[in-house]
């Protein structure tokens, strides 16, 4: 067992106020019974970050108080154990989940920790503590050289694959949770719509998982990407109209599956027209406007299932598996690593897609 000297006081990247970050000297959390202390070694940058620190998530109460430490895509090594932790040791290399369910709700008995019936109690407003934990959203998160999880939030990394890879694990883990849940037909047509992370790591688990063929719709660079990383057809919207071209090329019966992975606000629509009688959609994006358009007859009369998927539950080990075997190609996904000194910096290149940006990590 190694043991790792752990100092008193740590770097944090802060958010103080809507659109203010800070670098702050902070104490070095401590682990309470059941968790653990990771040194923090890679925390990708997510959609979410950006629109948080502009307050984009107010309705949500995220964050709910300041200052706070973000950070939930991440990856480190195990330091100090908390009061009866055996399973997991100083030294283990983990990638970790932003959610932790109550683990008492009947959703959560169901393995539905996401979408827990107890989120945001945790016992931080004075109440009870009924243990449900987000990190980075509700609870500090890894914008950090260390912080303090839940040994149920941690999953081992395997020895081929880097820590920078590994914090890709809870993006293509949202991915993965929207793919499964509208199924992948065998030898059959899958759409993506969106190349971005979580659209790319999808078309590439859509393979994995035996579909025929991905079709990714999209435009300019990130539609290349698609095609480089072995999108079957890539469909430009700005070149042509994509329904109709699914239409063509499914010889008008429609995609199997749609993942919806763009937050395009008629992407919803253009999907259920695009999927076939009986397919189904998987709406994995979120979108700044609650209220977005569907074709509800021809929901109703084609037989369309449509699916909400919220983060990643029960796919960490697997997206590991895959990001180990190399099904899902990580490494090609991360343009750009930043110094935690430079987040500001690094969200910039991230939300304004400057060089190319496609996944941004920060080394704590």
């Amino acid at each position: 067992m190694e043991l790792f000297k752990i100092p008193e006081k740590m770097k944090a990247m802060t958010l103080v106020a809507y659109d203010k970050l800070a670098l702050a000297v902070v104490p070095v959390p401590v682990p309470g019974p059941g968790e653990v202390l990771c040194r923090i070694k890679a925390v990708a940058i997510c959609g979410s970050d950006p629109k948080m620190i502009h307050g984009g998530y107010k309705f949500a109460n995220w964050p709910p108080y300041y200052p706070f430490i973000m950070g939930h895509e991440w990856s480190g090594q195990v330091v100090a154990l908390g009061e009866g932790v055996k399973d997991f040791v100083p030294g283990d290399r983990v990638a970790g989940e932003a959610h932790v369910g109550c683990g008492n709700c009947d959703n959560c008995k169901k393995g539905h920790y996401t979408v827990c019936l107890n989120y945001g109690k945790d016992g931080k407003d004075g109440g009870i503590d009924k243990r449900h934990r987000h990190y980075g959203f509700y609870w500090q998160g890894a914008n950090a050289e260390y912080s303090v999880y839940k040994t149920s939030a941690l999953h081992r990394i395997p020895d081929n694959v880097s820590y920078d890879v590994a914090s890709m694990c809870d993006c293509a883990g949202v991915a993965l949770h929207g793919v499964q849940l509208a199924g992948v037909s065998p030898a059959g047509t899958s759409v993506v719509i969106g190349p971005g992370a979580i659209g790319l790591c999808a078309m590439m688990e859509c393979k994995a998982l035996g579909t025929g063929r991905v079709i990714m719709i999209g435009r300019g660079s990130k539609l290349d990407k698609a095609r480089e990383l072995g999108a079957d057809v890539c469909i430009d919207f700005e070149q042509e109209d994509p329904v109709k071209r699914v239409r063509e090329l499914t010889n008008g019966i429609g995609a199997d599956e749609v993942m919806e992975c763009s937050g395009a606000m008629d992407s919803p629509m253009k999907a259920c027209l695009m999927v076939k009688k009986t397919g189904a959609v998987a709406i994995i994006a979120t979108y700044h406007n609650n209220e977005v358009l569907i074709p509800a007859n021809t929901v109703n009369f084609n037989e369309i299932r449509i699916v909400g998927a919220k983060a990643n539950p029960n796919v960490s080990d697997q997206v590991l598996n895959f990001l180990s075997s190399g099904a899902i190609r990580g490494e090609a996904l991360i343009t750009h690593t930043f110094p935690l000194e430079d987040y500001e910096k690094a969200v910039d290149v991230f939300e304004h897609k400057k060089d190319g940006s496609l996944k941004v990590v920060i080394h704590p």
